[in-house]
């Protein structure tokens, strides 16, 4: 366990802040200069294929990212299914146009360039580093699986919902004596032949904590899992490359702790990198 992460109930969790709310508070310029003034010079698309060696099966990611001033938001989608024309929409416009765009992925990642604008990972918004080291792939993913899984205050035996299947995070939860139950939309199996289930919401009242993708702030699917976590008042953990200056803001208000990376992710150079943890509210936050 770190120092911040969450123990016992989680702190603050009456759910009075939504995803919805936070873009309005965003809109109104409630929480920095107004939207409009500020314009996405950079758009671009990273895609990737994986198999790390030992492991039996790969997959692939695909990722917007906007860049505002010196800030990169981030926001993955399924692979294949981002239009040719969406960069060239976000190239110039606003952020408070485009967080009215038709594109759910493209009004989260500009939401993130602009709140890693205002504030980026730094310890004064109780962002803690947590360095990954030079290695492969699959040991810089390890790394990184400890460093999310650490945010979970847990008793052995305990049944973590794990929302978005990395199979470094099952290993590393495995690892401490905890079970699970792994959740994704593409549905299949595990590495290790265990199924993997589909919905969400029906999966977790039976578990005892949950550890959830960014993901889900692109496809829909957060709110509902927040207001889970805050109702039952159980540990929520986000592990976030999607939306990483978005879920810290959420702290206190159904999530216990985040893990976030921002663009550059780890699995794009074999160097030394680093990522952030968080387990209070943020000074300021919304």
């Amino acid at each position: 366990m770190i120092a911040g992460a969450a123990t016992g109930p989680v702190a603050g969790a009456a759910a009075d802040l939504t995803y919805d709310g936070l873009v309005e508070r965003v809109r109104a310029g409630a929480l920095g200069p107004d939207p409009s003034t500020l314009r996405i010079a950079v758009a671009f698309r990273t895609q990737q294929a994986v198999r790390h060696d030992g492991r039996g099966t790969g997959y692939r990611n695909e990722v917007l990212s906007l860049r505002l001033a010196e800030a990169v938001g981030s926001c993955a989608v399924e692979p294949g299914t981002l239009p040719d024309g969406a960069l060239d929409d976000c190239v110039g416009a606003d952020v408070a146009a485009l967080l009215d765009h038709r594109l759910q992925p493209v009004r989260v990642a500009a939401l993130d360039a602009y709140l890693m604008h205002l504030a980026p990972h730094v310890p004064q918004c109780g962002a803690r580093p947590f360095p990954l080291p030079t290695g492969s792939s699959v040991e810089k993913s390890r790394a990184r699986a400890k460093a999310v899984v650490e945010l979970l205050d847990l008793p052995a035996g305990a049944v973590v919902l794990v929302v978005g299947v990395v199979n470094s995070l099952l290993e590393a939860l495995s690892r401490r004596g905890l079970r699970y139950v792994a959740c994704d939309l593409k549905g299949g199996e595990t590495e290790w032949g265990e199924p993997v289930v589909t919905d969400a919401l029906a999966a977790a009242p039976g578990c005892d904590a949950l550890l959830v993708s960014g993901m889900t702030l692109g496809n829909g699917t957060f709110e509902p899992l927040r207001r889970h976590a805050a109702r039952h008042r159980k540990p929520l953990v986000m592990f976030a490359q999607t939306g990483s200056a978005v879920l810290p803001h959420f702290l206190g208000h159904g999530v216990s702790a985040v893990c976030a990376e921002p663009y550059p992710f780890f699995w794009l150079d074999g160097g030394p990198g680093v990522i952030h943890r968080y387990g209070e509210p943020c000074p300021g936050s919304a």
